[in-house]
């Protein structure tokens, strides 16, 4: 089984699968840890960024420019889907091959799991939901980021309502209970 957990900044996805991965022994797909290593070890995605982008967008040791893909992300809405449109399909391909060496179930974390396109690739869906004044708190102290940057962030990503539409199991990660909400799920039945 295919088990994906997402939620918004700061919900807390990557306790969950901490704790669900122990819980019931199975690994974890982390898909933005994924994705950063994809960019840097796929010669097929370096060379359709560096088409997209430009040369610049990788660095003279062949490492990701972080500077220049911001500047493009943020030059133009439009940009950001380009981007995904050629990085979300190489992690989605990435996960499917991962998942076919694997003899357990496995988890799929990933905050834009929906937005990706990767609700296919898993049988449940868990999102990860909490209090947005604390999800922001959260994300500032784990980031550094100002709490503009934070709300900019959650803007960008769709709404608990939506996330709750495509929800198999919802877990509210607010500091009370949650290894009691995690042990009570059913994902087999």
């Amino acid at each position: 089984m295919r088990i994906g957990i997402t939620g918004g900044i700061g919900s807390g996805k990557s306790y969950v699968c901490h704790i669900l991965a122990q819980q019931l022994g199975v690994p974890c797909y982390d898909c933005d840890r994924e994705a950063k290593r994809l960019m840097h070890a796929s010669p097929e995605l370096r060379q359709q960024l560096q088409a997209l982008v430009g040369a610049e967008v990788y660095d003279a040791d062949g490492q990701l420019d972080k500077a220049v893909m911001s500047r493009y992300l943020f030059a133009d809405a439009a940009h950001a889907a380009r981007v995904n449109a050629i990085v979300h399909p190489a992690v989605k391909a990435d996960f499917l091959a991962w998942v076919a060496q694997q003899t357990t179930d496995v988890l799929m974390e990933s905050a834009i799991l929906v937005e990706a396109g990767f609700r296919d690739a898993v049988d449940k869906l868990i999102v990860v939901e909490a209090p947005l004044e604390l999800r922001i708190r959260r994300a500032m102290q784990r980031d550094g980021a100002s709490r503009e940057q934070v709300e900019a962030r959650i803007r960008q990503q769709l709404p608990a309502e939506e996330l709750r539409k495509q929800a198999d199991f919802i877990v509210v990660n607010d500091g009370r209970e949650l290894a009691a909400q995690l042990r009570r799920l059913r994902i087999r039945d």
